[in-house]
């Protein structure tokens, strides 16, 4: 619930920026604990950007726990035969095209002299 004036985004907003500078208090009494609010301060104009780091040793590297085996060996690639494969599965697909366009030509032939007749 909302008071008059404000609206229900007024309690997301940064204090300062139209917004009240504490979290509205869900059950109407202005100070539930009895201890004095704290001091409203001042927030600042403008970022002043994230903290300083402080940037670890030249030396230093995260600690290894495990040690990879080296990577093993492949076995040697037969070129001539690869060649040989890619030439092969080429010339089916060759093949295969030109079958394709052979029954798609008689096909057309075909339907054209059945709409001349």
């Amino acid at each position: 619930m909302t008071t008059p004036g404000s609206s229900a985004d007024d309690y997301w907003r940064p204090p300062g920026a139209g917004a009240p500078a504490e979290a509205p208090n869900p059950t109407g009494v202005a100070n539930p604990t009895g201890t004095p609010s704290p001091p409203a301060t001042t927030p600042a104009s403008e970022y002043t950007g994230p903290p300083p780091t402080i940037p670890p040793p030249a030396d230093w590297q995260p600690p290894l726990h495990l040690q990879p085996p080296p990577p093993r060996q492949l076995p040697r690639q037969d070129l001539p035969a690869l060649d040989l494969a890619e030439q092969r599965a080429q010339r089916l697909t060759w093949t295969i095209g030109a079958v394709a366009a052979v029954i798609l030509l008689a096909l057309s032939c075909a339907f054209c002299l059945r709409l001349m007749r």
